[in-house]
């Protein structure tokens, strides 16, 4: 594929901490519900793995978002049990109820069969970064991503989604050598699996731990970030001749901080639940943070969503020997406003230019 020049690449420099003119703004599902453009091609895919499986329709909804909002990054569209869907356990979603699978790991039997899977079981993904790099033309990064090994297994043995985590934490405590394989397997799958995403285009990759919060201190080290830290050792970090960052968030991470940060990732995303400016001090800008806006404060209305833009870059500060990626703490509501977004990119763009070298 031929090398097409970054037009906008302040999103990359923001997580490498160099110096950029305002802060860069991307939201986590950016390409979603809440967008009556989404809906309408997903209508036509007939699925939400329709959708997913088909890069034509992938690259469609990807780009939807940078139609409507002057965002500095576009995220592959796709999913993160895309990956044990891969490996069998038979992926389905169900209108209005979320993933399920069919054959979840819950025996030991079931767990020792599990292997890393034939990666052309992916080619779809692999396709779809393809041409969406190709459709972007240089206009702004290409996210690939991928859940993490702890987040995946969730799903892989509870089989949905949970509130309690139940059949994975008793799989934890009473087996704990079964969920190592699981993971150990999960870790070699994702690393595998990123790294054929940059190799299709991918100029930046992100490892969502959206269920690494839930584990107690200590076996949040053990279960999760010890597998996180495994994916990112083995990531390719330099592609096209340029820097490949690597964003990990695990939402509820917080007191976690500075071991996350130490995993070797480029940036460390966080939940609104943080202080942006306590989290620096901790890390002594060590890494590039994203976030972290409140997705409910969306639901304010424009004065209210202003204020709270204002407040987090507020909170970062000036930026020095930091990076600061502008997102929200978690996942846009399906329900969120469209306008509520453009609200939100603008105050960005409006207001964080005073925190960067040169333009005080």
């Amino acid at each position: 594929m031929p090398v097409t020049p970054l037009k906008n690449d302040i999103f990359l420099r923001a997580l490498k901490r160099e110096p950029v003119p305002y802060t860069p703004t991307w939201l986590m599902r950016q390409a979603g519900r809440y967008l009556p453009e989404y809906n309408a091609t997903r209508a036509r895919a007939g699925s939400f793995m329709g959708l997913a499986q088909h890069p034509a329709y992938a690259a469609e909804v990807t780009l939807q978002p940078l139609e409507r909002f002057k965002l500095d990054a576009a995220i592959l569209f796709s999913d993160i049990l895309t990956v044990p869907d891969a490996m069998g356990l038979g992926l389905s979603f169900a209108q209005g109820e979320g993933p399920r699978f069919a054959r979840p790991l819950r025996t030991e039997q079931e767990v020792n069969k599990l292997e890393v899977p034939d990666l052309s079981k992916l080619q779809y993904v692999f396709d779809a970064v393809s041409l969406i790099r190709t459709e972007l033309d240089g206009r702004v990064p290409l996210i690939g991503f991928a859940g993490s090994p702890f987040t995946v297994a969730c799903y892989m043995v509870e089989g949905q989604g949970s509130t309690d985590y139940r059949l994975i934490k008793s799989m934890l405590y009473a087996r704990p050598e079964l969920l190592h394989r699981i993971l150990e397997i999960n870790a070699q799958t994702t690393a595998l699996y990123l790294n054929a995403q940059i190799e299709a285009g991918a100029q930046a990759v992100m490892l969502f731990d959206s269920w690494g919060g839930v584990l107690a201190d200590g076996l949040f080290q053990q279960f999760s970030l010890h597998y996180t830290r495994q994916v990112v050792q083995q990531l390719t970090r330099e592609r096209e001749g340029r820097s490949v960052p690597v964003i990990v968030f695990t939402k509820g991470g917080g007191q976690w901080l500075e071991q996350i940060a130490a995993c070797g990732a480029d940036a460390v995303g966080l939940d609104w639940t943080v202080d942006l400016a306590a989290a620096r001090r901790r890390v002594s800008d060590a890494v590039a943070f994203q976030g972290n806006l409140d997705p409910i404060a969306l639901f304010g209305g424009e004065p209210a969503i202003r204020s709270e833009v204002r407040r987090v870059l507020d909170a970062f500060g000036a930026v020095g020997s930091g990076g600061h990626v502008f997102n929200l703490g978690h996942g846009i509501s399906q329900f969120t406003p469209p306008e509520a977004v453009g609200v939100l990119v603008d105050e960005v763009r409006l207001y964080s230019p005073q925190f960067h070298d040169g333009n005080k």
